[in-house]
């Protein structure tokens, strides 16, 4: 898949992340409130992984790194000066967050993640940035 319609892929995902993030906070206190958290996190998952997918396109045209896996990516990401260590960290915690909602499903990591997704945000959209300004410069 070619860089430049990945990244669309992954901000078109982002939007609906933040979309859905939005609405949830909406219905905090009603009956409803389970359901679109579920469905957010959900989202959170597809768009953490088109985010590492992405990464891993844009290192190997640009940088010639081949990064095998999420972590790796982001590590490479932060060596080639794209990232501050805190947004590193995060994003290595990020990883670990959407590896949880992967593999089990536990009420309190769920409202975990969701309270998480604040800091999360912030940081996807400014790598979405930073994407979009390093390929509009090649």
């Amino acid at each position: 898949m070619a860089l430049k319609k990945r990244l669309e892929d992954f901000e078109k995902a982002f939007k609906r992340l933040k979309e859905s993030y939005e609405e949830t906070l909406k219905h905090k206190e009603d009956e409803y409130y389970t359901f679109f958290r579920d469905s957010t996190i959900q989202r959170f998952e597809f768009t953490v992984e088109i985010m590492w997918k992405t990464l891993k396109s844009f290192l190997h045209e640009h940088a010639g790194l081949d990064c095998k896996s999420p972590k790796s990516c982001i590590r490479d990401f932060f060596s080639a000066g794209y990232l501050t260590e805190e947004e590193t960290t995060n994003l290595l915690e990020m990883i670990d967050d959407r590896n949880m909602t992967s593999y089990t499903y536990h009420e309190e990591v769920a409202e975990k993640i969701f309270k998480d997704l604040h800091v999360y945000l912030p940081l996807i959209e400014r790598i979405i940035n930073k994407l979009k300004e390093q390929i509009k410069n090649i």
